[in-house]
């Protein structure tokens, strides 16, 4: 079978190679005219759970509560804030910004009503209030206010009176909202088992419609964010800015992947071409691998840019990491031919590249499969944009391998045989030297790994998932910068809302609690309004209220809250001092000015009044600042503390997002690694034919990504959405080395049974292959270090690490285990 397959291709692609070359071009340039339909995305939905229904509820009560699609601008002038040309210079910006499509308000403390400055009661606000654009206005009352407002202080007005804020927001898109509550119903119906499949066509329609939309509105904010960063440009030089905002936060980020693709993929062909020119020293050896490189990089852009497949900030290094790949593919085919021309330097360049093929397809074969394994274990991730570059990487690995043995042996075939001799030969020098010191030393070698593994297990004992959003980013982005300044002067950034639902028992059509005594509302009669019916709008219950805003407030992590509590002190501040009764909250509720009521009440309080709102802001920059500890924190005390039951209780925001995410880090480690090492032990129970042999290659490699795991752990460096695919993804790459390895020694001790002879053969010939293809990974992955993204560069300098440790591991550790344990049977099925 394994001969007449060799025939065809030998009779396919080596006699006829420009009909071979032709045929595989013009598949590439049909399907590379589709890379221009290529797209980023960094949206909320490509960086969350797979089906997470905290984003559904968080998205409800958006809608309840009134939308965060803002933008956050801090504004730090040179001079005196509180003075008539700063306010001044404020205002003109105001003003700019307004004037902006897309912008559909922009708030500051020029627009907030001045309720302190002098202090005004609630007959004052029907005949409207005070602002700090109104003519004789006392800026030093305004700005005591500012500061000491529970509603204002570090919010609007940083501690120090020096900082203010601008909120800027966005207009809603309509058809955008539409078409994402049409998709997600028709989701939840797929989800609950109740779609009918007559409308799962309805559900692709809408899944590609609301793509589209999104991308529409990506494109668009894109624009918005860059008008408004020229708008701030003239004011730079009065001011120090800042911008921040979820809606940034996912611009910028698009722009780090794009700037990542056109930096790793830039940095990474001038580096295979350096490496290969140094190498090799000879055209061909430069064109042909980058000729597999590039046409396997321009197919996969086509094939995402045909399937509107978009890349996240996961995935954005799949270029780089494709390029890696198959030039260490290419390398040992390389690395082969030359081998062969020295033992048969008068052979026809036919036979040749066919005797290159025909040694190295099977080896190149099963070590494509289990790095195909090792990112398709990435599958079982809960983490959608970890799940999408699993896929993108088998399936650009698969495009690679079938490339590749048809480009490179295509194409040299078309050439004359020729070789070439290194001048210096380093890599001989280190491979022979790792040859005689595991035959000269082989019990100081093991005592090294032992000791190593089990540092190593101590580490990754110490691994933890609490990282900080902000470390994500450089601290010279503008992210880092705004996030930290807002961390700092306003309140801080991450929202978390805690909503406390109506004690179940409390009866809507009477609004009366079963236990309680009296008609508490019998003062007001018919015209309490919402007091009588609201569970929480009330004076039995502002008490209580007041005490969990405080609870919440005194968190060591909370930056500002706001509540109804905040709404109740401004009130009670226009009453007088005076409490509030339910007489006076009925009127207020019904008296109060529009404007008024939708800041102080809709934002915090149900339309019914039965379920309360408690909006914080988390200082995300805490060093000892730890999630999912607090959240349940949270829940623990508003249950023991308040007595409220655990079913009325609901947390939400981005902060929740995010923690599930953290959260579901360890889950995705353990999963990924049990599946890559099941999967790649039963690839090589299948292709060593012995269990002993498949225990012996599998070590070298899970040393390598327990050593970096390990490391991580004694660094204080979190998993995140990035280095949670180290692990498996080192092992599916390493254990290249290692079936290249082991393929060649089951070749060398068929020779002559001598374990030894067979190790220094195999350094002296594989082992450069090895050497070659290990350094252009390590240095392949430090380019990721360019990145703005921290997680990539993380990324980038461990994977480069485990690659460093799995080479040695594989020349030393490996070579020993052969030796020492010397299974009776090295088979492999030859062709």
């Amino acid at each position: 079978m394994r001969l007449t397959l060799l025939r065809l291709y030998n009779r396919l692609i080596l006699r006829r190679p420009w009909i071979a070359l032709g045929i595989v071009l013009l598949l590439v340039v049909l399907l590379g005219r589709h890379a221009r339909d290529f797209r980023l995305d960094a949206s909320a939905d490509s960086l969350v759970l797979e089906n997470d229904v905290a984003l559904q509820t968080y998205r409800e009560i958006r809608e309840r509560y009134g939308s965060d699609n803002f933008l956050i601008l801090s504004y730090t002038p040179t001079g005196e804030l509180f003075t008539p040309s700063v306010l001044a210079g404020l205002r003109d910006l105001r003003d700019d910004l307004r004037k902006l499509q897309g912008i559909a308000s922009v708030t500051s403390i020029l627009d907030v009503p001045l309720l302190a400055s002098p202090p005004i009661g609630f007959s004052d606000l029907g005949r409207g209030v005070r602002t700090l654009e109104t003519p004789g206005v006392d800026l030093q009352l305004a700005r005591r206010e500012f500061l000491t407002s529970p509603l204002y202080r570090q919010l609007l007005l940083s501690p120090d009176g020096r900082t203010t804020a601008l909120q800027l927001t966005l207009a809603p898109d309509p058809t955008y909202k539409k078409l994402r509550k049409h998709r997600d119903a028709l989701r939840r119906l797929l989800r609950d088992g109740t779609l009918p499949d007559s409308r799962q066509v309805d559900l692709k329609r809408a899944e590609r419609d609301f793509k589209a939309a999104s991308a529409r509105t990506l494109d668009r904010e894109a624009r918005l964010i860059d008008t408004i960063r020229a708008v701030l440009e003239p004011y730079r030089r009065t001011a120090d800015l800042h911008l921040g905002g979820v809606t940034m936060i996912v611009t910028d980020m698009i722009d780090f992947i794009r700037r990542d693709l056109l930096t790793f993929g830039l940095g990474v062909l001038v580096f295979l071409v350096a490496m290969l020119a140094t190498i090799f020293r000879q055209p061909r050896w430069v064109v042909l691998p980058l000729l597999c490189c590039g046409a396997g990089v321009l197919v996969m852009f086509g094939i995402l840019g045909l399937a509107d497949w978009r890349v996240t900030v996961v995935s954005s290094n799949f270029t780089s990491l494709m390029l890696i790949i198959t030039l260490s593919l290419t390398i040992h085919l390389v690395v082969r031919y030359h081998e062969l021309h020295t033992l048969n330097p008068g052979i026809s360049q036919r036979s040749l590249v066919l005797s290159t093929v025909r040694s190295k397809f099977m080896p190149s074969l099963y070590t494509a499969l289990t790095t195909i394994v090792a990112f398709a274990s990435l599958l079982v991730s809960d983490i959608r944009p970890v799940i999408d570059f699993g896929w993108m990487m088998a399936l650009g690995i698969s495009v690679s391998f079938i490339l590749s043995f048809i480009l490179f042996p295509a194409g040299l075939a078309l050439l004359r045989p020729r070789h070439f001799t290194p001048r210096f030969d380093l890599t001989g020098h280190l491979t022979t030297w790792c040859a005689r010191w595991v035959i000269g030393h082989g019990r100081a070698t093991l005592a090294v790994f032992v000791v190593l593994a089990l540092v190593s297990l101590f580490g990754i004992q110490r691994l933890t998932v609490e990282n900080r959003f902000i470390d994500n980013f450089r601290k010279d982005t503008e992210i880092y910068q705004g996030m930290a300044l807002i961390d700092r002067q306003l309140g801080g950034t991450t929202p978390l809302d805690v909503l406390i639902d109506a004690d179940p028992d409390f009866r809507v059509d009477s609004g009366e609690p079963e236990d309680w005594e009296d008609d508490p509302f019998a003062e007001v009669g018919k015209d309490a309004g919402l007091t009588a019916t609201s569970y929480w709008y009330n004076e039995q219950r502002i008490g209580e209220i007041r005490a969990i805003h405080n609870y919440l407030d005194q968190l060591p992590a909370s930056g500002k809250v706001l509540s109804l509590a905040t709404a109740m002190d401004l009130l009670r501040q226009l009453g007088g001092g005076k409490p509030l009764d339910n007489l006076m909250l009925a009127v207020i509720h019904k008296k109060l000015p529009a404007d008024i009521d939708r800041a102080l009440f809709a934002p915090y309080l149900s339309p019914d009044g039965n379920q309360l709102r408690f909006a914080l802001r988390i200082i995300d920059s805490d060093p000892q600042l730890r999630r999912n500890a607090l959240l349940q924190q949270i829940r623990r005390d508003l249950q023991d503390k308040f007595g409220i039951q655990q079913g009325r209780i609901h947390l939400s925001g981005m902060f929740v997002l995010y923690n599930n995410v953290l959260q579901s880090l360890f889950r995705s480690q353990i999963l990924t690694l049990g599946v890559v090492f099941l999967a790649i032990m039963v690839m090589f129970l299948l292709l060593f034919r012995s269990l002993r042999l498949a225990l012996i290659a599998i070590v070298p490699n899970l040393l390598s990504a327990a050593v970096v795991l390990g490391l991580m752990g004694w660094l204080g460096i979190p998993l995140d959405i990035m280095t949670i695919t180290i692990a498996a993804i080192t092992i599916g790459i390493a254990v290249d080395d290692t079936i290249h390895y082991v393929h060649r020694f089951s070749e060398e001790i068929s020779r002559d049974l001598d374990y030894r002879a067979a190790v220094r053969r195999c350094h002296a010939s594989v082992g450069r292959a090895m050497y070659y293809t290990s350094i252009t990974i390590i240095i392949g992955f430090g380019i990721l270090t360019l990145s703005n993204f921290m997680p990539t560069i993380y990324f980038g300098l461990f994977t480069g690490l485990a690659m460093a440790v799995a080479m040695f591991s594989n020349l030393t550790l490996l070579a020993l285990l052969l030796m020492r344990i010397q299974p009776r049977h090295v088979c492999w099925l030859k062709g």
